[in-house]
This record gives C-alpha cells, structure tokens and sequence, in this order.
C-alpha cells in the first residue's frame, strides 16, 4: 500500500489554480479585492492557504465545496457582526456561500479595517520599543 501524496501549493495562484473554474472565479475576485483593499501587503501561503501579511497576518481565505471562507481575525469579524448576519460565521471567520455573488464592498471593508489595526498594532510595538 503506497501513502497519498498530497501537493501543497506554494503561491496563491498555485492555490487557486487546483480549483474548478466557478470556484476559481471567485477566489480570483477575493484576491484582486483584497489587493486593492491593501496594496503593499505581501502575498504569502501560510496555514495551506491564501495569507496577505503587512505587519503581520492581514487576512486569509480559502476555497471549499459550498463556501468561500475568509479569515480577517476576531476583530474583524466582531466590528461587522452587523453587516455579517447572513452569513455563517466564527469567532475569527465568515462563509461566503459559492452559489452568490461575493460582498466583495463588505470584504474591501473589512481588509481596510485590517490594515488600520495592523498599522496602529505596529506602530504601537515601535514606540513601546523606543522607551
């Protein structure tokens, strides 16, 4: 009996391309979304998934059979809850059915809320450092 070898994808592209067409599509618009939300935040695998970084984890998403799943943390999921109602949802993560469109305004949202935190996180950090 020979052990399953399972490919590991190594770029976000490389991620996205092991998915059906459909589905591809829509990680596609996740990705370009994000990007613009945060367009110096860097590209990065991380967890076998999507990761955007900028002074740390930014977000995370990912492709599953019914949902596309995104990650933006507790905060970032806590300061929507209210626009995140129709949608299943975690204490970090939200699911975003594949059979509809994509809130792709709300996602762009949630991204900029990221950066703001990350940002004022970091600066924070150098300036207790800096004492």
């Amino acid at each position: 009996m020979y052990a399953k070898i399972i490919y590991m994808a190594t770029t976000i592209q490389g991620y996205i391309n092991e998915f059906p067409a459909s589905t591809r599509r829509l990680l596609n618009q996740m990705l370009k979304t994000i990007k613009e939300a945060a367009p110096v935040a860097t590209e990065k695998m991380a967890y076998g998934i999507p990761t955007l970084s900028l002074e740390g984890n930014l977000v995370h998403f990912a492709g599953y059979k019914n949902h596309i799943g995104f990650y933006p943390g507790a905060d970032g999921i806590a300061f929507f809850e209210e626009k995140l109602t129709i949608y299943k949802r975690a204490k970090g993560s939200v699911q975003f059915p594949i059979d509809q469109p994509l809130p792709l305004k709300l996602v762009s949202e949630i991204v900029r809320f990221r950066v703001k935190q990350n940002l004022d996180n970091a600066a924070l950090k150098k300036k207790a450092g800096k004492k």
